[in-house]
């Protein structure tokens, strides 16, 4: 028998909804079947956590005295450039943004210490954030310059707002080149020696509802230690790609834009980290509920790392596509756990670049929230572009630019 977001809210509410993580349904399943589990279960939680560089914040100060358009004006938070081509005094800072010129960036050549990621971090965390700002002035925005001390207790809004986040599966990545590589997905050692994933494979929310059956714009979610929602497909959303008959992709498919209160998060769940000779990223913690409205959307849940298959992919001259008639094959989640997969007929080490074990703190906090009435559904207003859609994600097409 089908059931509706609202009747597994009203057991929330009354204290007797069944709640279990999606490592846990796999056993549920195995035992009682799909069917039975289906009945008896209403929720499935999940949870990653990994670098999301598509992220960022946005803030809204209040007004000085006199006041000051910062809008149009140039603005730094601990020196760090954000983006002030709003109204008077919103900001937005991006999580991958790094200072002109910051002592604390010249350890290593190439190497990054502290950008925009950690900005949020410090944000969140408590700490004071130096903001130094100039505009043009106006005759109702007279101030020209400011230089002050911020806390996210005192400022307005402070929201995290997120264009491209919880990837739905992703690439393994080798360097198939004579010499080491510094990418996004980490140090690549020449000649396939090493292979970096970044997934929380069978905990990891998208994989969990293949076909965006449950998550849509409206689905509140566990963001950064606080409540969060989903607001929009992210960019370089693409359903499209080719599935297992599980459902599940075989390359980078669907993915979120997501939003939430900064002043509810906590910075233990959004983590400035440096990628050696890449630069800067946010790892950020998120935790999506699955509502089992159906059998259907029980099976996917009860999906595990062996039935997860991600593509291997060179990172040197050709990325993102292997070399022309080349074939790098693919690894299941199970393998990659592992420690070792084989690549070219090579036994090759592999490291993940999210934590499992965080994903799992994640989807237990989530499923204690539900289980305590604390934490209610939301229904989604939209869905995501699926398969069929003909939503896809297209590379930039270039044109010279004409003098």
């Amino acid at each position: 028998m089908a059931k509706t977001i609202a009747q597994i809210n009203e057991k929330i509410k009354n204290g007797s909804v069944v709640v279990v993580t999606a490592e846990e349904i796999i056993d549920i399943v195995e035992k009682k079947g799909v069917a039975q589990a289906a009945k008896e279960v209403d929720v499935v939680t999940t949870g990653t956590f990994g670098p999301m560089c598509s992220s960022g914040a946005y803030v809204n100060v209040g007004h000085t005295k006199p006041k000051m358009k910062i809008g149009g004006g140039k603005v730094t938070l601990n020196d760090v450039p954000a983006y002030a081509g709003f109204a008077a005094v919103d900001i937005y800072i991006g999580a991958t943004v790094i200072p002109d010129d910051d002592p604390r960036n010249k350890v290593y050549p190439g190497e990054f210490k502290y950008g925009g990621a950690h900005v949020i971090e410090d944000l969140v965390a408590g700490k004071d954030i130096n903001l130094v700002a100039s505009g043009y002035g106006t005759d109702c925005y007279p101030r020209k310059k400011l230089a002050t001390k911020i806390n996210i207790k005192d400022i307005n809004e402070a929201v995290l707002f997120n264009p491209r986040n919880v990837y739905q599966n992703y690439n393994i990545a080798v360097n198939l080149s004579d010499k080491v590589i510094y990418t996004y997905m980490g140090v690549l050692k020449p000649k396939v020696g090493n292979a970096n994933y970044c997934s929380a494979g069978q905990l990891s929310p998208l994989l969990n509802d293949p076909h965006y059956k449950t998550v849509g714009i409206g689905t509140r979610i566990f963001l950064g230690g606080g409540e969060g929602y989903v607001v929009w497909h992210g960019t370089q959303h693409n359903p499209g790609v080719a599935r297992k008959e599980n459902g599940v992709p075989q390359a980078p498919a669907g993915t979120l834009a997501v939003l939430g209160d900064l002043k509810q998060m906590k910075a233990e769940w959004l983590v400035g980290t440096t990628m050696q000779g890449y630069g800067v990223t946010l790892t950020v913690g998120i935790g999506i509920p699955i509502p089992i409205l159906n059998e259907d959307i029980c099976r996917y849940t009860a999906v595990k790392d062996e039935d997860l298959w991600a593509q291997v992919v060179d990172y040197s001259e050709a990325y993102p596509l292997a070399k022309p008639g080349e074939k790098l094959g693919e690894a299941n989640y199970g393998q990659l756990k592992s420690g070792k997969i084989q690549v070219k007929g090579k036994d090759v080490s592999t490291a993940g670049l999210s934590s499992y074990s965080k994903a799992v703190e994640i989807a237990d906090t989530l499923k204690n929230w539900i289980k305590k009435g604390d934490f209610l559904l939301g229904e989604p207003v939209a869905y995501l572009p699926g398969a069929d859609s003909g939503y896809a994600f297209k590379p930039l097409k270039e044109r010279p630019i004409e003098e």
